[in-house]
């Protein structure tokens, strides 16, 4: 299904009305609605205090469960999903490029596209302070994954778990070398902890173990540091509005200057897997309920298995090894790649199809939800000119206040798509990636199209 029509020459313009593929809207938006799960205790909760030790901020039975959902289901793989899903659009918008004499306009539109995404992208960052944000990232990488659009789904898969091999051998950190290194050294002490308990004296290689293990200690507990930092966010909130734009522009800076090749890096290799499952007819509902079903299996056994070990480990708070470091990246996937199969395999049902319709509006509008996500997060709710509740809940609290957060924002896609043709932000870069202003209100036959019964 292409996602371009031909109105003259070259004639290019978005997808609407039946040429879009509904399953791919519901998957937008239920991983952009998602993300904001994990999203918000970086917008209501101290960072420092909660990276240091998630018990810090509220550890009731509530807080516990509420914490431990968002690890098993939450974390990284609504960014997975929204990764496959970049990977699948390529593959759509660039549908004509394909062809021996593509027009060039086809790729000055999609590197044209994300490059107003990038602008947006430092938009969120710098003007709504929000330093976890994606767009930048995502654009950066959609560079970068164009000319692969040629290649077979196997050579695209096999190059996109790439990452999954460079994060198991450690890089850029931990992985299965440092797995390895903290198992011998836990195993060390020990036996010279065993040595000095009987009356023994200690080797040289006892001693050894013991020093290396108290500078691993050190290293992971800093409180002087983490003090530092805590009360460093605490002066932010409670300060001048420059204060706090400044504090979250520091962290955004610093995101970049450690982590911003290696995000590239992932969301690169992953919209990959998206491309090889767009060819395979995987991720836009093509297979039949027996496949979905398989893959769903044994998509979520790999992954909650995977995770459910490394949530036992993080749950024990022993600084002993821990098998997540190197398994998270095929946990994250296995679980994105579950969430695809289940919501396919969901709206192959009538009960399915009719529960994720309201989904649909708000992955058609989900670029606009995201920055409304930002704006209510670090402008209203958390800011200290809004409602200045920043420090003031647990884990279960703010999935609460993110439940209600998107059920809002769910009844607010419908309605808005009641009366126009996309979000405003989606207007926008449409807009600007095509170079001329596109429709925002809904055509009147687009109107009689949405009333049940009525036919056009």
């Amino acid at each position: 299904m292409n996602a371009i029509t031909t109105v003259g020459a070259p004639g290019l313009a978005p997808v609407r009305g039946t040429a879009r593929i509904e399953v791919l809207d519901m998957l937008r938006g239920i991983a952009l609605l998602g993300i904001l799960f994990i999203n918000i205790p970086y917008m209501a909760a101290p960072v420092a205090q909660f990276s240091a030790d998630v018990r810090a901020i509220g550890w009731t039975l509530p807080d516990r469960i509420a914490w431990s959902v968002n690890y098993l289901v939450w974390s990284g793989t609504m960014r997975c999903v929204l990764q496959f899903l970049f990977g699948a659009g390529m593959m759509i918008l660039t549908a004509r490029a394909m062809e021996p004499d593509g027009p060039v306009a086809v790729a000055d539109l999609y590197y044209r596209r994300n490059l107003w995404l990038l602008a947006f992208g430092v938009v969120n960052a710098v003007v709504l302070f929000w330093p976890g944000d994606i767009l930048h990232i995502y654009a950066l990488a959609a560079l970068f994954i164009f000319p692969f659009r040629r290649l077979g789904p196997k050579l695209l898969l096999t190059l996109g778990l790439g990452w999954s091999v460079l994060f198991a051998l450690g890089i850029p950190d931990y992985g299965v070398r440092e797995y390895v290194t903290r198992t011998e050294l836990v195993h060390d002490v020990n036996r010279a902890v065993a040595t000095e308990q009987a009356g023994l004296p200690l080797t040289r290689a006892d001693r050894s173990a013991l020093v290396d293990w108290r500078r691993t200690m050190e290293a992971l507990d800093r409180p002087a540091e983490t003090a530092t930092a805590i009360a460093d966010e605490q002066a932010a909130h409670a300060g001048s509005p420059f204060a706090y734009a400044a504090h979250f522009w520091r962290m955004w800076r610093d995101l970049i200057s450690e982590w911003l090749v290696w995000s590239v890096i992932e969301a690169v290799c992953t919209m990959l897997i998206g491309m090889a499952l767009w060819k395979w007819g995987i991720i836009q509902g093509q297979r039949d309920r027996g496949f979905y079903l398989r893959l769903l299996i044994g998509c979520y056994a790999i992954g909650f298995t995977l995770r459910g070990i490394g949530l036992a480990e993080t749950l024990s708070f022993s600084p002993g090894p821990r098998t997540i470091w190197f398994t998270a990246e095929v946990a994250r996937l296995a679980l994105g790649l579950g969430h695809v199969a289940l919501i396919n395999l969901a709206v192959q049902t009538r009960f399915g199809s009719g529960l994720l319709q309201p989904f649909k509006a708000a992955g058609r509008v989900a670029f606009s939800l995201y920055f409304l996500q930002q704006v209510l997060g670090m402008w209203v709710l958390f800011a200290p000119w809004g409602f200045n509740l920043w420090g003031r809940f647990g884990w279960a609290s703010m999935s609460a206040i993110a439940v209600s957060v998107i059920a809002g924002e769910i009844v607010l896609a419908n309605l808005w798509l009641r009366y126009f043709a996309s979000g405003p932000l989606e207007w926008a870069w449409r807009s600007l990636a095509y170079q001329r202003l596109m429709p925002m209100r809904r055509a009147p036959q687009a109107k009689l199209a949405s009333i049940p019964g009525v036919t056009t």
